[in-house]
Order: C-alpha cells, then structure tokens, then sequence
C-alpha cells in the first residue's frame, strides 16, 4: 500500500512505556486521540446500548465501535454519508472503529453463499438478498467515515479443519488487498454512487486468521505484514477454544506483527482476558460482556462477577463494587439496583451499563498507569488473585 495518500498527520501510534510484551502507547486519529491499551464499548446500531454519549464521554470512553452490517442494513450506509457521518448522525465527537460486518454475515450459516467474489446472504431484518465484497465493505466504511475501518474477513467458526481454514486465511489475505486497493479508489477521488467518504483520514486495519493452528497464524501475520496496514487485528478468537488456547495463540501472533503498529484483538473478553492479553502485547480491544452482561443483571467487580438478580441483595445497602468511583457506585445501592431488575425497570439496565463500562473502562486506566510504573506484573497477579479468590469462595 502506498502510505503516502494517507492524509498527512492522520493518524498514527507511538508506544510510551513497555513492560516485558506490555506496551502503553498512543493512537492518534482525525477525531482525537486513544491512550492504550484501551476498550472499545461497542455500539452495534449506532449506540452503546442503554448508554448516551454524555454517560459515555464521563465513564472516560476515548472510542467506541460500530457495527457495519447492522448499520448498512438500518438506516443505510448511504443514508448516514448524506447525514454527514456516523460522527455527526450520532453525536459522537471521538474515534470510531467499524468492523467489516464480515463476522455478522458468516455467523448467519444457511443463509449465506460464500465464493471468491464475496459473500451473499439473506437479511436478518427482512429476509431481503445482499452481497458483500471486500470493496462493498469498504464503500459502507467509507459512508460510515470511521476512523479504523476492518478489511472484510472470512471468520470461519470453531472447530475447524486444517484444510478449511487454511484456505479460510488464504482468502482473507486476497480479500485484504482487494480492500486496500478499494480504499485506494476512493482517496484519489473516487465515488460511492455519488458520494464521497466522510472521513477522508480513515485508515484500514488488517485481520489475521488461521484458527488455533500456529503455523498458519504465522503465515497470516506474515502475509498481512507485507501489505502494511497502519494497524492489525487478530480475529477468529472467542469462539469457543478454550481460554488457554486463545492466550498460546495471541502470544504467538503478537511478536510477529509490526512493533511499530498498533495490535486489536476482536471479540475479547472478559476483564481477565484482556489482561492475559495486554501482557502478551496487544493494545486495542472490544466485546459486548460489559454492555449485554448488565442487562441480564451481571455486574464486574474487583473481586468477580456480582449477579444483582439473587436475593441476598434485597437487603444490601452496599454499592455494586465499593472501591468503584462511577456514577452507579457513588449513588445507589445493590438493595435498589436488585430493585430495579426484578421490576423491570429499564433504568436498572442504565445504572448496570454504566458501571460495567466504566469498570472495564477504569481497570484499562489502571493497566496503562502499572506499565508506564513497571508494575503490570504485579497488577496482573493481584487482579487475577482476587478474581481467582472470588472463585474460591463463590
């Protein structure tokens, strides 16, 4: 990829810290900056679910994703480039990440033909026929105007044979140049049914496959390296492998992606995960735990999991989490938010979002603050202790 019609000053990432694989660093974009390792709360229609973007901005969220397929298929990709942009359409003044909508279509099995060209599929919505190629993907993107845009991937699911996902990352590395040459099109003035991209310093992130197999994760790094993205990603994770797996695999890849390019792992995960994986040098990560977990009544703590819904909290005048400093902890108590669940209060799924995002969204801030300390050692055995410990006593 020529990285010279990149648009000056965009974006770019600069580590600040390290300790051992952990790295704290900076990602510069067109709408601010991210200071990682970071999450991304992620807003599949265009919205963190049960959060605004206020509740968002004070819980310390410097990015958030965004779901192409959903948004393509309602309201319309085209719709929102006539709106200015995801941005403008939704009130969103931060980074953007989109994904390429890829895992969505895969996920739909029997709906779905898959060939060289791209993907196509009948609509969850509707049952209405689209396709989806690599360069309609990053047509959509571009609509979008996000910041980091995802090249389409094939996600194949776990398990998987060898042969089948072999030739699975074969054609996402195909699929990945397709993408880049696209996006090329477009930055030289290229339109998209009239239209051009809303964020002219969008850039693109690789996605490496190759299931749990090694040497083939290998061979996708290194095929994706050459391409030089400004970013890459490591999917087909948490999709069933066990946790041990999904670490051995993210602390091969790692190493062989670009130190000087930041490192996103899709999909991942629970406080504990991301922890693993920050200390084997990732930087950017995303899942929906935080938002969907509160509401079904789960809330993250320091100490483990807090199902609010049991009734041995009618009567617990304590805060979800009393070492949490978020708005939920500093005002109500698990006797109301038990309260609320059981009632069917939608404002028990707000106050539950909004101290699981900002749980993830703090112990990311205590992450970054050990490894500039050269202390994420002892941060990692001491959260993974009282998690382990919650366990025990559970």
């Amino acid at each position: 990829m020529d990285n010279s019609k990149q648009p000056a000053m965009s974006f770019s990432f600069s580590v600040s810290h390290t300790d051992g694989a952990a790295r704290a660093g900076l990602v510069t974009t067109p709408h601010g900056t991210i200071e990682t390792p970071m999450f991304m709360p992620v807003g599949t229609q265009g919205a963190v679910k049960a959060m605004t973007v206020r509740m968002l901005e004070d819980a310390g969220a410097a990015i958030i994703l965004g779901n192409t397929y959903h948004l393509w298929l309602r309201p319309g990709a085209e719709l929102i480039a006539r709106r200015g942009g995801l941005h403008r359409f939704n009130g969103w003044s931060r980074p953007i990440l989109t994904d390429s909508g890829g895992y969505q279509v895969f996920s739909l099995a029997n709906r779905r033909k898959l060939d060289e060209q791209g993907v196509e599929f009948r609509s969850h919505l509707d049952g209405s026929r689209h396709v989806l190629t690599p360069e309609r993907a990053v047509e959509i993107q571009a609509c979008l105007g996000s910041d980091i845009a995802m090249v389409l991937d094939e996600c194949p699911p776990h398990p998987s044979t060898r042969d089948a996902i072999q030739a699975s990352l074969a054609l996402t590395t195909r699929w990945a140049r397709r993408c880049q040459v696209r996006l090329d099109q477009l930055r030289d003035g290229a339109t998209i049914d009239g239209l051009r991209p809303t964020n002219p310093g969008q850039v693109q992130f690789g996605i490496v496959q190759g299931g749990v197999y090694a040497d083939l994760r290998r061979e996708s790094a290194e095929a994706l390296a050459a391409l030089e993205f400004p970013g890459y990603a490591i999917g087909g994770l948490s999709v069933g492998e066990p946790n041990e797996v999904m670490y051995e695999v993210v602390g091969g890849v790692a190493p062989r992606l670009p130190a000087a390019k930041p490192r996103y792992l899709m999909g991942v995960g629970t406080p504990a995960d991301i922890i693993e994986a920050v200390d084997r040098g990732i930087d950017l990560f995303d899942c929906v735990m935080p938002t969907r977990n509160a509401r079904n009544g789960q809330l993250f703590t320091r100490q483990g999991p807090l199902n609010i819904k049991n009734a041995r909290f009618a009567e617990d005048d304590l805060p979800p989490d009393p070492s949490c400093r978020c708005y939920t902890c500093t005002h109500f108590s698990r006797a109301y938010l038990r309260h609320l669940y059981i009632a069917g209060e939608m404002t028990g799924s707000i106050l539950n979002t909004v101290h699981n995002v900002s749980f993830y969204l703090d112990t990311m801030r205590q992450i970054r603050q050990a490894i500039s300390l050269g202390t994420f050692a002892a941060f990692k055995h001491e959260f993974l202790r009282q998690l382990s410990l919650k366990a025990f006593t559970s």
